[in-house]
């Protein structure tokens, strides 16, 4: 369930009457329309708040996040961790990304360690496989259909971060969903996992920031200018993307900046080559999943 405004979980969980609730982070995206991050957490303590009590209902928190966990003390369902933490029930240890074939890491739970590879893209992905796997254990599956599971490579069933073909042999890394600075500095690093290619982000505007609308968009271009070796912004925030990466030393003639996607189109259906990994990340409402399509048609 997505928060935009208070009440608005409650009133879905009367509706699903869920018996297992998942929190994965709490990120200021939307608190421009939400009014503060206080707010969004607030917001989002609604699902475990609604949850049954044991041992009917289990809320499943993520470890790495305080203030996901400071939701432990909201609810009288079971708690049940995961993340990174060697504290939570689940964990994961050794990450290691494969490029674009995935990552592989330990997963541990109680006395068992598990080796795991999921065909997931960037080492943030981990903790997708990891609440996949929370979910699976509370609700009783075994070991070998959690495995199965995380392992399918049965198209494409995410929205976010998965590989398609390009323009004259170069490979896109659909990441057009939506975005937020944290996000996409996490997509930003799975290229940096990337060698012997020349490495392309087109990051478009990050909607509903709020406060944190600058600073998250220059924060972004800072990463950008650590790993790309061209950065193609889109919309009229790409200029603070543009300014983060020029005042972290990145060129001038390495930034393209568009103000629409049919702009973008242009540039890279006559740019890009067999050496290119090209990163598309932006809000819902930028449409960058139409530059996908379209350049995926040029393919």
């Amino acid at each position: 369930m997505g928060f935009y405004r208070k009440s608005e979980i409650d009133f879905l969980c009367g509706v699903a009457k869920p018996q297992i609730g998942v929190i994965t982070n709490v990120y200021p995206v939307h608190v421009e329309r939400a009014g503060s991050l206080e707010n969004i957490v607030a917001g989002k303590a609604e699902l475990v708040q609604a949850l049954p009590a044991v041992p009917h209902g289990t809320a499943i928190l993520n470890a790495d996040e305080s203030l996901v966990m400071t939701m432990a003390d909201l609810t009288d369902a079971k708690v049940f961790t995961y993340g990174l933490n060697t504290e939570a029930d689940l964990w994961a240890s050794n990450i290691h990304s494969n490029g674009l074939q995935g990552i592989k890491f330990q997963l541990h739970y109680r006395d068992e360690i598990l080796h795991v590879r999921v065909p997931l893209l960037g080492r943030h992905s981990v903790h997708t496989a990891l609440r996949a796997a929370a979910v699976g254990l509370v609700a009783g599956l075994s070991w070998q259909e959690i495995l199965e599971g995380l392992q399918a490579q049965d198209g494409q069933a995410q929205l976010r971060l998965y590989a398609v073909e390009g323009p004259r042999g170069s490979v896109i890394i659909d990441d057009s969903y939506n975005a937020s600075p944290e996000s996409t500095i996490a997509a930003l690093n799975l290229l940096d996992d990337l060698v012997d290619v020349r490495r392309i982000a087109v990051l478009g505007d990050m909607l509903e920031l709020g406060s944190f609308e600058y600073q998250g968009h220059v924060s972004v271009g800072a990463r950008a200018r650590d790993v790309v070796d061209l950065l193609i912004t889109v919309g009229d925030l790409g200029s603070l993307i543009a300014k983060g990466a020029i005042e972290a030393g990145m060129s001038q003639k390495a930034i393209v900046q568009c103000q629409d996607r049919k702009h973008a189109l242009e540039y890279l259906a006559t740019y890009t080559d067999d050496r290119d990994v090209i990163l598309i990340k932006g809000s819902r409402s930028l449409g960058l999943d139409k530059l996908v399509a379209e350049l995926e048609y040029a393919a």
